[in-house]
């Protein structure tokens, strides 16, 4: 079974498609998405509907627990705005309420069996949604995420892709879809085949010009939000 490993999409629809187009033509089965499909950018309800064709299983990240507290608390959502650009609020005001429970009540983690692979699903760390994991995060770390010997143990939260196997476990996180953070533009996500185990990393080219645009005119105070997109 090809399963396609992505996460952080952060209402980029424009990264998605291109991710979900390479991932029809390789014949992936389904989908394990380390969670934040919303944040940051302005196109959550198209993000959703794009993932309403594929088998999908998904997790909290830490930008749905803020849109939790979103929904019912006007001040946090202003200071997330602030923050990090109306991607929460666009939420608000595209997604329909049972699209606002679902999102908001993801689980986290989340364990999957698929052809007698045991995988571990996650955000941030199996024991924390909100904890970074880098690729020189320390051995100890690890260790931890491989403590209950999953086959495969996926992360995200970082917008870093990489790999670690500790004994049987793969540790993978396989990028951002729709905000990268190391350097190399474009649509990150990984492979993963439970038959031979074999992983591997895509980066999708995209345009992204009109996105670019996009942020500096709703979120000019925000510049990041538009640099992090071309940044090399």
């Amino acid at each position: 079974m090809k399963l396609a490993l992505l996460g952080d999409v952060h209402g980029n629809f424009r990264a998605l498609k291109v991710v979900l187009s390479r991932a029809r033509l390789l014949n992936v089965n389904a989908l394990l998405i380390t969670g934040d499909l919303v944040g940051y950018y302005d196109a959550p309800s198209i993000v959703m509907e794009m993932l309403n064709a594929w088998e999908c299983y998904i997790v909290r990240g830490n930008h749905e627990d803020m849109l939790k507290i979103a929904r019912t608390d006007g001040e946090f959502l202003t200071n997330v705005d602030a923050k990090y650009g109306r991607g929460l609020r666009s939420a608000l005001e595209q997604l329909s309420d049972n699209q606002l429970d679902m999102l908001c009540n993801l689980p986290h983690p989340l364990e999957v069996h698929m052809s007698n692979c045991k995988i571990l699903l996650c955000h941030g760390s199996p024991w924390d949604n909100n904890h970074y994991i880098y690729p020189d995060s320390s051995l100890e770390v690890f260790d931890r995420c491989a403590q209950q010997q999953y086959d495969l143990v996926v992360l995200g939260h970082t917008h870093y892709s990489m790999r670690q196997k500790i004994g049987n476990t793969l540790v993978v996180n396989p990028g951002s879809v729709g905000q990268p953070r190391n350097r190399k533009p474009g649509a990150q996500w990984a492979l993963y085949d439970t038959e031979s185990k074999v992983l591997e990393f895509f980066n999708e080219s995209y345009e992204c010009s009109e996105l670019v645009e996009e942020c500096r005119v709703n979120s000019p105070q925000l510049p990041y939000l538009a640099e992090i997109l071309t940044r090399t």
